[in-house]
Formats: structure tokens, C-alpha cells, sequence
């Protein structure tokens, strides 16, 4: 298992089609701890596939426990702006499960543009989370949201803005290599100024090379031009006791190397 003082995982958006046993066994492989799942068994509804393969969310959890590594978090795919009450629905299918197993946080994205924060994604995102900090409470739920930087949230005075009006202790997932490519920032820079409300980071490598609608191209961990050293040494510094997931993305990009490959790779160049 990793001695960094955080938890290494990666997310199974990198390999969909495993099983759930598999992608444990992949992480165990690798020496990891953990593991957050975005797709299981071929199928990005993870609660059905769940519901399929399990029955019940007591079942599920049983069976889960019986790994050491670690379910750190479900991803849905709701946004804090422009979400509807469909969206919602959908979103609310995942709490049975992680409050049956105790996964301690439930991935949403930012939602909104790449251009910035607007005062009207502003408001749409504070009234999300006056929704779901208000159902949270009513249900007694222990899992809670945490906002993907993918969007809306790219750049550190977006986040900055959007947290001075957010309830305390609203939290962070921090996608390091879209503030950096998409945001123009250092990673350093950015977490000295977010560092406080992050509590999962995204991680990925790629080199300066166009692909598809991207202006980069996603290359194995420890191959291409993200700071992951600057990175890694301000975390270990700060005593970041959280999880760093390596993101890689291949259901999107079916054509990069497949996960094994990457988290072999990650592990050779002693990247995380």
C-alpha cells in the first residue's frame, strides 16, 4: 500500500467494464487503497448494475466489506448548475447505497461554462445546495456532496467566488489537471488558495498535442507535462490525508492505453 500520507485510488471511468470484484482486484494489484466508482460492468448506472448484481444495498455493503480497499466515493452525474428535478431523481438513486456502506461522499460536477461564473450560475448552484443540504439534514444522511472543478470552477478566484457564498463546509473535488491545462494555473498556486475545502483530487498526465476537441492529449501518468512532483511535495508537506485518484479517462478516449497500463506506468516513473 502507498506510505504518502494520502490515499492512492483510481477511478473505474478508466476500465467501465470490469466487475466490481475486478476493479477491487485491479486496485489490489496495484497496492492502492482505494477505489471510486463511476461505471461498473459495462454500464455507467451504477445504482441498477448495483441493484442488478447485489439485490439490496445491505447486501452490496456486506460484500464490499469484504475487500480492503476502500469505496471512497460514488459519481453521479449531477451538476450544482443547470440540474433539473430528472437530474436530481437519478442523482438520489445513489444514497441508498453509499449510506449502506458508509462511502463518505457523492461526486457532482460544477455544471455551467468554461467562460466563467455567472451571477445566474451563482444563484442556480447556491439554491442546489440549499436543496440537498436541506434534504441531507430532514434524512439524516452521513454521505454529502463533493463539487467537481470541471466547469464553471476552473480557475482559483471562480472557486474563491463561489465558496465565500457557499455553506461552511462545502467541498471540493479538485480536477488538478483542469485547473492547470484549462485554467492556466500551477498546481501549487491553486491548492495554497483552495486547500481548505478540498477533499479528493483528480489527477491525470498529458502532452501539449491537440486530440479530438481537446487542445492536449492525455499521455501515460509520468510520460507527459503535468507537475505531479510539485504537486505530490506540497501535499506531502501540508499533510493532505485525503485521496488522490488517478482519472483516467478511457471510456471518453477509448483509443488511450487501457488503466492497467496507466497505473503501471504511474507506478514505474514513481509518479504519485
Amino acid at each position: 500500500m502507498s506510505t504518502r500520507p494520502y490515499a492512492r485510488a483510481f477511478s473505474s471511468l478508466g476500465a467501465v467494464e470490469l466487475t466490481l470484484d475486478e476493479t477491487l482486484a485491479l486496485a489490489t494489484r496495484h497496492q492502492l487503497n482505494a477505489v471510486e466508482l463511476r461505471g461498473l460492468g459495462g454500464s455507467l448506472d451504477v445504482p441498477a448494475w448495483l441493484a442488478k448484481t447485489y439485490g439490496t444495498p445491505e447486501a452490496f455493503a456486506a460484500h464490499a466489506r469484504q475487500s480492503p480497499i476502500r469505496i471512497v466515493a460514488l459519481d453521479t452525474s449531477l451538476r450544482l448548475i443547470g440540474n433539473t428535478s430528472a437530474d436530481r431523481d437519478a442523482f438520489l438513486q445513489f444514497i441508498p447505497w453509499a449510506e449502506a456502506l458508509g462511502i463518505p461522499r457523492l461526486r457532482i460536477f460544477d455544471g455551467g461554462s468554461k467562460a466563467g461564473l455567472t451571477e445566474a450560475d451563482l444563484a442556480q448552484a447556491l439554491e442546489t445546495l440549499a436543496w440537498w443540504n436541506g434534504l441531507r439534514r430532514e434524512n439524516g444522511w452521513r454521505t454529502d456532496f463533493m463539487i467537481e472543478t470541471h466547469d464553471a470552477l476552473i480557475t482559483t478566484p471562480a472557486i474563491r467566488r463561489f465558496l465565500a457564498q457557499a455553506p461552511t463546509g462545502t467541498s471540493l473535488l479538485w480536477d488538478a489537471h483542469h485547473t492547470w491545462k484549462l485554467g492556466g494555473e500551477s498546481p501549487v498556486d491553486t491548492w495554497k488558495e483552495i486547500s481548505s475545502s478540498v477533499v479528493h483530487i483528480h489527477v491525470k498526465d498529458s502532452i501539449p498535442v491537440p486530440s479530438g476537441n481537446n487542445a492536449y492529449t492525455y499521455a501515460l501518468p509520468g510520460t507527459g507535462d503535468f507537475p505531479m512532483a510539485s504537486l505530490r511535495t506540497i501535499l506531502e508537506q501540508d499533510g493532505y490525508a485525503s485521496t488522490v485518484s488517478l482519472e483516467w479517462e478511457r471510456h471518453w478516449h477509448p483509443k488511450i492505453e487501457p488503466l492497467e497500463d496507466a497505473l503501471t506506468s504511474a507506478a514505474s516513473h514513481r509518479w504519485w
